[in-house]
């Protein structure tokens, strides 16, 4: 079957077709957003931002002003690069501080998992570096929804309603995000002046705005009345940081990610494993096709546990790990037929990010997410400036020794990744995968489905999905039960999941005939939309 024809006696999705710009987010609203500001004139960066910022705003539990973000932008002439928006532990956030507490892990409600908010400064950055309109305008979409209000979807509402407790558990953001103490129904009208007001401030005076003067000012109360110990400093000194993303190829492309901090070199490395089992072979079966990825997944992370880190303090030679003397040795403990041991997982689980990915009329694409770790972040919020702050330090370890050991200054350990996807070193498609850990597992399942399936975007991203991890392979309902009973006889640990397993958006640029393609996952609410 080729791209776009799908069989439309049977519920599903089609592609998204246009040539002058293209925008796929989880949020119908969001992509909207992204869309009138690419007809108005504004690039991918300016879509990017605005759609994001929006979704900070609606959906609020995934991302905010108060979380992280990485991006990578790929113009259509010239080399991608890579922002890396994530922020850093207090300089006062020495590991010997917290084991004097007594703590062993850091738990994912207290001010000590709140990190630097890097989102606002990436997006500022980026939006000077490389945008074509001023913030003022790209931040009018969110400034509009929190002043004059929104109404709540049906994956958002269902969200809201799981992890309400979030909120409930330091009471402050009770008003804002659970009217009348309960989370909001489908259909519920809400708005966020305090938000708005700080956003037309950021639309202002840019990142000055977040990181000094009031803002800043109450972050910094509120975490310390709660025994926090980030300083003012801490956000003044805040900047993001330009990386050159990292790649693999995979059938005659490369597929780009972000460098560690992130576990964007995790999805490379199941890439790499995975060429050498010929994924394309048609006469692999479901259950092999699932084995392998889980197999190839339960390699990666171990290595992605043991290794990733922020580089400025656990520095890690990723060529070497991408090599093939590397990928050689890890593929040869795989079995075809049987599961290998188990691999367990030390660090949190979350599932709560947003992902954003754009093309513009002239072929410009950006592949951007932002996340709050868990959902509503560690739930602190800052009433008169309206943030909702992060808890990606929770993911910090307290073990001496551990790459990912808490530092002053140091930056966690990170799911959230963006992809690209590039043939011949020009990129063609900008794409991600939503769901935390499953990440870096999802943008292969995604890829492959692409690459070596010949599915489109849209029929990839609708494909039955399964992720092994911390000991289980975890399958979703649509797979059958004939291929769950293989599964077991191999040796896996089967359980089904109980909600969707990530959320995928893709843009695909057809170079040779300068049509952009859209896909937008069906477990979530949004859309992808032609300009």
């Amino acid at each position: 079957m080729s791209w776009g024809q799908r069989d439309f006696m049977v519920p599903g999705r089609s592609l998204a077709v246009g040539d002058r710009g293209m925008a796929a987010t989880s949020h119908p609203a969001v992509t909207l957003a992204a869309v009138e500001i690419l007809r108005a004139g504004g690039n991918a960066v300016d879509a990017a931002i605005a759609a994001i910022a929006l979704q900070g705003v609606i959906d609020p539990h995934m991302t905010g002003i108060g979380g992280d973000c990485f991006a990578i932008y790929a113009p259509a002439s010239g080399k991608a690069v890579a922002i890396n928006g994530s922020g850093r532990a207090p300089a006062k956030a020495g590991l010997g501080w917290f084991r004097q507490q007594g703590l062993t892990s850091i738990p994912d409600d207290s001010p000590h998992a709140v990190t630097v908010p890097g989102a606002v400064d990436a997006w500022c950055r980026l939006s000077a570096d490389y945008g074509s309109k001023g913030l003022d305008e790209v931040l009018a979409p969110a400034i509009r929804a929190a002043e004059t209000g929104f109404v709540v979807t049906p994956r958002a509402a269902l969200d809201w309603a799981r992890y309400a407790d979030r909120i409930q558990r330091h009471q402050s953001g009770v008003p804002v995000y659970l009217p009348g103490g309960a989370a909001p129904a489908v259909g519920s009208r809400l708005n966020h002046p305090a938000l708005g007001a700080t956003l037309r401030r950021i639309a202002r005076e840019g990142r000055a705005a977040f990181y000094q003067g009031a803002v800043a000012e109450e972050i910094i109360a509120t975490l310390k009345a709660m025994g926090g110990v980030m300083q003012l400093e801490d956000l003044a000194s805040a900047r993001p940081e330009y990386v050159e993303p990292i790649s693999a190829d995979y059938r005659d492309h490369q597929i780009l990610q972000c460098p560690p901090n992130g576990q964007g070199v995790a999805a490379l490395l199941i890439a790499r494993i995975l060429a050498g089992f010929d994924m394309a072979n048609p006469a692999l079966d479901e259950a092999d096709r699932i084995h392998l990825l889980a197999e190839a997944t339960k390699t990666a992370y171990r290595q992605r546990d043991a290794l990733v880190a922020d580089p400025a303090f656990h520095p890690l030679d990723t060529d070497s790990l991408l090599s093939d003397a590397s990928v050689t040795a890890l593929a040869s403990s795989i079995d075809r037929k049987r599961a290998s041991a188990a691999a367990h997982f030390d660090m949190p689980v979350h599932r709560d990010t947003a992902y954003v990915a754009v093309a513009d009329r002239d072929g410009n694409m950006v592949s951007f997410i932002n996340s709050l770790f868990f959902a509503f972040g560690s739930g602190i919020y800052a009433p008169r400036s309206g943030v909702l702050l992060q808890n990606r330090g929770s993911g910090f370890s307290l073990v001496e020794g551990h790459p990912n050991a808490i530092a002053p200054r140091k930056r966690p350990f990170h799911t959230i990744i963006p992809g690209m996807l590039a043939k011949r070193d020009k990129p063609i498609m900008a794409f991600g995968v939503m769901g935390g850990q499953y990440q870096a597992a999802g943008h292969m399942q995604i890829l492959s489905g692409v690459l070596d399936r010949g599915l489109d975007i849209q029929q990839s991203s609708d494909a039955p999905r399964s992720f092994a991890f911390d000991g289980t392979l975890t399958l979703e309902p649509t797979i059958p039960g004939a291929v769950a009973d293989e599964l077991i006889a191999r040796g896996h640990r089967v359980i089904r999941a109980d909600e969707p397993l990530g959320g995928c958006q893709a843009v695909h640029v057809d170079l040779s005939r300068g049509v952009m393609f859209g896909a937008s996952d069906h477990r979530k609410d949004g859309i992808a939309l032609a300009a």
